[in-house]
């Protein structure tokens, strides 16, 4: 199968090249000129534009960003859109707002292509290994057809309903996510400031009803003052942004996420929006006066 792959970022890159490892055809696009070489050196072709990829490929992946740029891919000039003919099938890989996803698949739909949107979790180590979690909304018989192909890019491949379901599913994801950072920043921030070596405390109630896999993640990170990026601050904002505005678009109040959302402008204002997102607990360090470490 010749796969189109538009967007060879952080995450693109790694997942395309998963891709070529399993014996797909690939064209790809990206602005970044250094990023298509290192790809193309591991087997893809090349095109100048959206347009030219959909010319070539049934099957076109993007992997960009947040919603402008997902719309500017597909929709914009010599983009998807203007390449495709009728029968493509548009996977749109990036996290953005669920209400541009339905709305980017009505004007996909008017020309005869059909989108899924396939959120992805994990970061950057994922991407790599190929270990990915994808969360998938449209049509179930695209859905059932291009399974095996995401799950060369994943670790599981879960099939949530209809177009925008996937980014729904992300952003719980992200808010969760968020939330149980800053759960266990706060905590063990309060152990350290209490005296008890921090530590000792996520050793003791890691394997109790508290423990979960980010805290696993995070917590030695914080522990470590390690916080090279896996998930930039910048990009978990991205995602609560689309979260907030999805959650006030049906009245569904997101307390918890608004809370962290400031949390992290906090972040950014103080210049951490580039480190892992375990970089929550730089906030509850300087309200505290204190430093997470064993």
């Amino acid at each position: 199968m010749k796969v189109g792959f538009i967007g060879l970022g952080i995450m693109g890159k790694p997942m395309s090249k998963n891709l070529l490892k399993a014996g797909y055809e690939l064209v790809v696009f990206d602005f970044n000129k250094d990023a298509v070489k290192e790809v193309t050196e591991c087997g893809a072709v090349s095109a100048a534009s959206g347009r030219e990829v959909a010319e070539q490929c049934g099957v076109v992946i993007t992997m960009v960003p947040n919603s402008p740029h997902v719309r500017a891919a597909v929709l914009g000039e010599n983009g998807v859109a203007d390449g495709a003919k009728p029968g493509t099938v548009l996977i749109d890989m990036s996290s953005i707002d669920p209400t541009e996803s339905k709305a980017i698949g009505a004007e996909l739909a008017k020309k005869g292509i059909d989108m899924l949107d396939a959120p992805v979790s994990g970061g950057e180590p994922k991407a790599i290994d190929g270990t990915l979690s994808v969360m998938v909304g449209g049509k179930k018989e695209l859905f059932d057809k291009y399974y095996d192909m995401l799950m060369v890019m994943a670790g599981s491949v879960v099939y949530v309903g209809e177009l925008g379901s996937g980014n729904v599913a992300k952003l719980a994801n992200q808010i969760v996510v968020a939330v149980n950072i800053a759960a266990v920043s706060e905590a063990l921030t309060f152990a350290k400031k209490a005296g008890t070596d921090p530590e000792l405390v996520y050793q003791a109630i890691r394997g109790g009803l508290a423990g979960s896999t980010v805290m696993d993640a995070k917590a030695p990170m914080m522990l470590g003052r390690n916080f090279k990026p896996g998930f930039r601050i910048e990009l978990h904002i991205k995602d609560l942004n689309n979260a907030l505005n999805a959650a006030h678009a049906i009245s569904s109040p997101v307390p918890l996420t608004g809370q962290l959302m400031e949390i992290m402008q906090g972040l950014k204002a103080d210049g951490y929006e580039k480190e892992d997102h375990a970089s929550i607990v730089k906030y509850y360090e300087k309200i505290a006066n204190t430093t997470v470490e064993s």
